[in-house]
């Protein structure tokens, strides 16, 4: 086997980084997991600053969750644009700017005054652009590093969400509460600056090959198992789709690609509508503000086990497996959530958040399952595309969860809808079928151990 391809001689820290005696591949790990520690909660954060800004301005839940939608749906339309740039540019440019771009529009929403305003900064900048440094920017390159441990590797990744929001969210909600959200919009704004965008200039890199590696941390491409067993424990299903050159062209001429695309789009649907108004109504049926930001936080928190363990189940199970596990533990976290309003109680809101926890399991089968079944050159355009119908399901949910509370009073039939997004992203999974094409490792394992029995 060739060596992998470096387009120049490493010099300076690059140089070094290639010699470290650690996997540089878990480092790479390490770093996302800062950063979506940090970025992906300033982004939830927004479910706090919600009801602060209800509070001050006095406009509809509509109009004001359409931020967060607006955001989403700028979001969408950027990402076959980052996947089509990461192909000719380093992953810590587009994060760096991300990082800058989120601190600016938190910087500027505390100037705000009118709805639109906040579609400008806290839609545009905050959610638009912040959209590199969370799933789907991530998921562009990280899967580049690993191969029989992608799912471990990235739920290891994702789960810096949890602990992120286990610290962020009672902290942010506490400067909300002493000095108001405008205090805490600097404050979240520091944290990119000062952590996020160092960390991710100086150190992040794209793939394996820019410093002279494998994935997987193999010094070669034999190494990851002995020829005859890799054989036996090949994990192609379909010959013909895996040697594909796949383009976005080609990928959208498949009903593959259009089932993973509504299994993200109604999955980012469910977990984004609770998600931004989660808070407001824990707080509207009885529960105090730190109660409902520390359970905020605490979803988080619930899925770093979640992620961690779930990402290695897909690794073993398949990823429809996980997706099913996950999307079921979002219908039951709704379910809890309407029956809190007629019996509140910290035992049910700890069901709820262990279960929504369970749901954002989802995330490491979001980041692995298109790599998996797209593999190749084209791969970042057409998960690029994917994450577009994806945020268009994130964007449609806050604010169609918004207007059914304005037009209905309560969130009864919004809850309701959420509910059937769930059962129809776990239809869609098994649909697109993602082991008729590749076997995760477990799955090939238990394929190549029955054809020796045989």
């Amino acid at each position: 086997m060739s060596q992998p391809s470096v387009k120049k001689p490493l010099s300076g820290l690059d140089a070094k980084l290639a010699k470290s005696p650690f996997f540089y591949g878990w480092v790479v790990v390490a770093i996302v997991f800062v950063t979506m520690g940090i970025g992906v909660n300033v982004r939830t954060a927004f479910s706090l600053l919600f009801p602060a800004i209800l509070d001050e301005f006095g406009w509809d839940r509509a109009t004001t969750a359409a931020a967060f939608s607006i955001g989403f749906a700028v979001a969408a339309f950027l990402s076959p644009l980052i996947g089509k740039l990461l192909e000719y540019m380093a992953p810590k440019y587009l994060l760096s700017f991300s990082a800058i771009s989120v601190s600016a529009g938190l910087v500027l929403s505390t100037y705000a005054t009118e709805p639109w305003h906040f579609y400008l900064t806290l839609g545009v900048l905050m959610v638009g652009t912040g959209i590199v440094v969370t799933y789907v920017g991530q998921s562009m390159f990280l899967p580049n590093w690993f191969q029989r441990k992608r799912g471990l590797a990235i739920g290891l990744a994702f789960s810096g969400v949890g602990i992120g929001s286990i610290v962020l969210m009672p902290l942010i909600q506490e400067t909300i509460d002493l000095e108001g959200w405008r205090q805490a919009c600097w404050l979240m704004a520091i944290l990119l600056l000062t952590i996020v965008l160092p960390l991710n200039y100086f150190l992040q890199r794209k793939e394996p090959a820019d410093l002279g590696l494998y994935p997987d941390g193999d010094s070669s491409p034999e190494d990851a198992i002995a020829q005859g067993q890799k054989i036996a424990a090949d994990p192609v299903v379909d010959k013909e789709w895996v040697k594909t050159d796949w383009t976005l062209v080609k990928a959208m001429k498949t009903v593959t690609f259009w089932w993973i695309s509504l299994a993200c789009s109604s999955a980012l649907y469910v977990w984004y509508a609770v998600q931004v108004h989660q808070t407001k109504y824990l707080i509207e049926i009885g529960y105090s503000d730190i109660e409902a930001a520390f359970a905020l936080g605490l979803v988080g928190f619930a899925g770093v086990l979640s992620q961690i363990y779930l990402g290695h189940l897909s690794d073993r199970l398949g990823r429809e497996w996980v997706w099913s596990i996950s999307l079921l533990g979002f219908m039951i976290c709704c379910f809890l959530l309407l029956a809190m309003e007629a019996t509140p109680s910290l035992t049910m809101m700890y069901a709820m958040v262990i279960l929504q926890g369970i749901g954002y399991g989802a995330a490491t089968v979001y980041g692995s399952m298109p790599a998996d079944v797209f593999q190749g050159k084209g791969y970042g355009v057409i998960f690029g595309t994917i994450s577009t119908m994806a945020l268009i399901g994130g964007a449609v949910g806050p604010w169609l969860t918004g207007l059914l509370y304005d037009n209905g009073g309560n969130y009864h039939l919004a809850f309701h809808v959420i509910i059937g997004m769930s059962a129809l992203s776990i239809f869609s999974v098994w649909m697109a079928a993602p082991r008729k094409r590749r076997l995760v490792a477990g799955q090939a394992e238990k394929r190549a151990a029955k054809l020796q029995s045989v």
